[in-house]
């Protein structure tokens, strides 16, 4: 009898126990509780300013593991460090990389425009999902190459423009779809951008860099020149080596919703105009190609299958549109970083940066019907931004291909990229010039790139003015070279 119990007791022991086992690690953990086998171990390339908020939205609360940092300026880094004492720290990414490449699942690239390229496509050749900041890189190619790069390499990706996973996108494709405004064929986009100095000429002498930096990392891929501190660690926006300007600053987030609403693809044409503000004497126009103009004006034409062509003009600097007879004269056009109009047959949808705050503005009917309509697209959860990084982390759990669809995606983020640096070719094509062989009165140049450039899309080639091809791809310092 005592040995018939003594068996009993085991086998239900040990019954209890295989159950113990398969109860759930959250359930043990308690609320909140997070498996490690739930998280994502997550490096970051670029920890200060926009890094330092694509690092704490990845952490995602403690949901995920910050398991690297790496930035050329430990400046810039010493908030992320003291978050995240337990993270290996790293200057330059392509060692990280090397030494990390089994210990992390993602990155987060929010370098200077200039390294996105050569930062993200060393991550996903090791087969890694990224999040990159806007606008994907510097130039077209190199854009094209990326979204190439995320299908062959499958990998989970997701562009920083925030906005594009806000309701408010979503309500004004709602609308549209719905027929509240007609057809749109005109659309206005426009940036109090740049607050930083463009339209000026490159600095010069030598200053000392900063113990803190390493200058030849931050240059990576670019010409070398003298550290300066009009580059790092803001103002780089402004130069044509290093950051895309205006455009590349806001047309990411401003651009999104027609382009997303419409149904937009690459660009047949691009034309532009820049406000000359450097006059250098009389009649003696500034020329500063390194640097991006103090305002500008885009024209892109979209072609679209089976409707008519759209129109859109961007417009930063301050320059803004034509106020549109639909919208009240004491009302104001976008918000302070900017907006967005779209021109139907039927009326005229109005936006703020990030899609935020859309209105309809025509009849009071259409008003109405548009407070009336349902919604039929799925919100993404989170805000002020949150679900941006939320989605992305989400799909790199389920993995490639099994995970829903995303906001900017590259499939989706790498296009409309590119119509964005569209822009910028254009402003580069402006600036070319050549002395002129038969000098006139106060003519010394010919700028023969101030023209409507055509573009073919596909192939990423200007067809009727080769010159401006120089613009769409960059030669890269020795090194540098993928």
């Amino acid at each position: 009898m005592e040995n018939n119990s003594r068996r009993d007791f085991l086998k239900k022991s040990s019954l209890a126990m295989a159950g113990f086992y398969i109860v759930p690690r959250h359930v043990l953990g308690g609320k909140g509780f997070i498996a490690p086998s739930d998280k994502l171990n997550i490096a970051a390339i670029g920890c200060g300013g926009k890094g330092w908020s694509d690092i704490m939205g990845a952490y995602d609360s403690g949901r995920n593991n910050i398991a690297a940092l790496c930035d050329i300026d430990d400046r810039q880094m010493k908030q992320s460090v003291e978050k995240f004492p337990a993270a290996k720290k790293y200057k330059d990414f392509r060692i990280m990389l090397e030494k990390e490449k089994d210990n992390i699942d993602a990155v987060t690239v929010s370098t200077p425009d200039h390294t996105h390229y050569v930062s993200a496509m060393a991550a996903m050749s090791l087969g890694k999902h990224v999040y990159v900041q806007k606008p994907l890189a510097h130039n077209i190619y190199e854009v094209r190459k990326m979204t190439e790069a995320a299908v062959q390499q499958k990998v989970v990706t997701q562009m920083g423009n925030q906005g594009s996973s806000g309701d408010g996108v979503r309500r004004m494709m709602e609308w549209y779809k719905a027929g509240l405004i007609g057809e749109v064929s005109k659309v206005h986009v426009w940036t109090n951008r740049p607050v930083w100095p463009q339209g000026i000429a490159k600095p010069t002498g030598k200053v000392e860099v900063p113990k803190e930096v390493d200058w030849d990392l931050w240059l990576g891929p670019a010409p070398w020149e003298d550290y300066q501190p009009d580059y790092h660690p803001f103002n780089w926006r402004g130069w044509v080596n290093y950051g895309t300007g205006s455009l590349g600053d806001m047309a990411c987030h401003m651009m999104d919703p027609p382009y997303r609403v419409l149904g937009l693809g690459y660009p047949s044409e691009v034309e532009c105009s820049i406000a000359n503000t450097a006059w250098t004497g009389p009649f003696k126009e500034g020329y500063f190609p390194e640097s991006y103009p103090a305002a500008s004006m885009i024209h892109l034409k979209f072609p679209r299958k089976g409707k008519s062509d759209v129109k859109m003009t961007w417009y930063d600097g301050g320059l803004m549109p034509e106020r549109p007879d639909e919208i009240p004269a004491d009302v104001k056009l976008g918000d302070w970083s900017g907006g967005v109009l779209l021109l139907g047959t039927k009326g005229v949808m109005m936006c703020g940066v990030y899609g935020s705050n859309p209105t309809l503005w025509g009849s009071d009917s259409l008003k109405a019907k548009g407070e009336k309509l349902p919604i039929t697209i799925e919100r993404v959860v989170g805000s002020d931004g949150a679900g941006h990084y939320q989605q992305w982390l989400q799909a790199c759990r389920d993995g490639y291909g099994k995970h829903k669809p995303l906001s900017s995606s590259f499939d989706y983020s790498g296009p409309m990229s590119e119509a964005v640096l569209m822009g910028n070719l254009a402003i580069r094509s402006y600036f070319f010039r050549t002395p002129k062989k038969d000098k006139q009165w106060l003519q010394e140049f010919d700028y023969n790139g101030r023209k409507k450039l055509l573009w073919d899309g596909k192939e990423m080639k200007i067809t009727n003015f080769d010159e401006a091809n120089q613009f769409v791809k960059r030669e890269y310092r020795q090194g540098w070279n993928l």
